[in-house]
Order: structure tokens, then sequence, then C-alpha cells
């Protein structure tokens, strides 16, 4: 059950407040992937954090396929992949590398798609205790598996939105515990989409869910979280 809007709003802030920032601007970027990566992970984990984090700085398109626990469709692709069920797992289509470790994927994003080495924030030393303090403050929101597998969409979401953002965040919590799938559009400070975003729905402000199999487009996390429990809960 959601926390009551206020207590969950000024939650959100608080793990935003946890990582400073951390998921907020776009840095330098190198060469673009011609196909989406492909990231398996979940909400609540704060070492997928890092992953997220790091998709954001590098203003990469990625499909996120959620992973949560007792999750029957996406955990059991990982270990089908891999071999284990630990998250974050990368598929970079473009390289056929799949690999799991966050620090590791952290790397690999910066050195085949950045512009220098990944930021301090992102691999030095007080990273996990920062990523751990901020999944304690959504008391495991995006945790565990709430949806219907007989109501699973057949194309992913769209959503438009950044890591740090508080908003954007139980909107990611809501998808993760229903398990849908969606393509990420990074929107970074400083990105590029802005002015796309700004021309399809008439603001610049995120999140910004895009269903393709309803053909619903509509801002507000509060709203956006209603429809897909609604719809896929």
């Amino acid at each position: 059950m959601p926390l009551p809007r206020p207590i969950d709003v000024g939650m959100s802030w608080l793990s935003s407040g946890m990582r400073l920032g951390g998921g907020l601007r776009r840095g330098p970027i190198g060469p673009r992937p011609e196909t989406p990566l492909i990231v398996y992970e979940f909400e609540a984990c704060p070492w997928c954090r890092r992953v997220r984090e790091a998709l954001t700085v590098l203003d990469l398109v990625a499909e996120i396929r959620p992973c949560p626990k007792n999750g029957p469709r996406f955990r059991e692709a990982v270990k089908v992949r891999g071999g284990r069920a630990m998250f974050p797992y990368l598929v970079d289509p473009n390289t056929d590398v799949e690999m799991y470790e966050s620090a590791d994927i952290v790397r690999y994003l910066f050195e085949r798609y950045g512009d220098g080495p990944p930021p301090a924030s992102l691999v030095g030393p007080l990273f996990p205790l920062s990523s751990q303090l901020a999944s304690l403050m959504r008391l495991g929101m995006g945790a565990f598996y709430r949806g219907d597998p007989k109501k699973a969409p057949e194309q992913p979401m769209v959503l438009y939105g950044m890591e740090a953002s508080p908003y954007t965040r139980i909107v990611r919590e809501a998808l993760c515990e229903l398990e849908l799938s969606y393509l990420l559009q990074p929107t970074p400070t400083k990105g590029q989409r802005w002015g796309a975003l700004r021309e399809r729905s008439g603001k610049a402000m995120v999140p910004y869910l895009i269903d393709p199999n309803t053909g619903t487009e509509m801002h507000e996390s509060a709203d956006i979280r209603d429809y897909l429990v609604a719809t896929y809960g």
C-alpha cells in the first residue's frame, strides 16, 4: 500500500538527498549506442541505483526490465542468461557484452559511451553507504512483485525522467513492483530531451509516461502510479 502522499514525496526527497543529487546532471558523453542497452534491475537495490545514475549522467537510453522479488518473468530470464539471480545485470546488444557487478558495469559504460572516467560519486568509497541509506528512506518500495501476470502488456512503456527526481522515483517503483518493462529516456539537466518533451506534452516536466499499449500519455507521478496499478495491477 502506498504511503500518504505528503510522506511519500517527502521520503523520496530524502532519498535523493542521501545521494547529493547523483543522477541529476548530464556529464561529458562519448559515442552513442545504435541499439538501446538492456538493464535488469530492481528499484530498491542500492547497487542498481549506481547503474541508473550512470545512465542519466551518460544520457543513455536503456530498456529497463524490472526484477522485483518474486517476479515471475525477468528474474528467471537473468538466471538463464547469466546463471544467477543477481542484480544489476547489463546486456549491451551493440557489443554482445553481458555482465554483473554494478562497479564493473559503470566502468564499462563510461569507457564505451563516456568521455572520461566515472565520477567519484559512483565509484568512490562513499557510494555504498549513501546508496544504502537512500534505499532505506523508501521502506522497501519497489522491492516486491505486486502485479498480475495475466495483465502483462505486450510493449514496454516509455518513461522520461532522471534518477535524482523524487517524483520519477515514485513512478519507477510502481513500474518495478508491477514488473513492467520500460524504455528509459534519461532527461538530465543539460540533456537534449527537454525540448522534445515540451513539444510532445506541452510541459518540460518529469516524469512523463507513454503507454503504447493503450495510447495513454501523462505527467504527475501520483496520477501515473494510479493509472499503472489500475491497468496492470
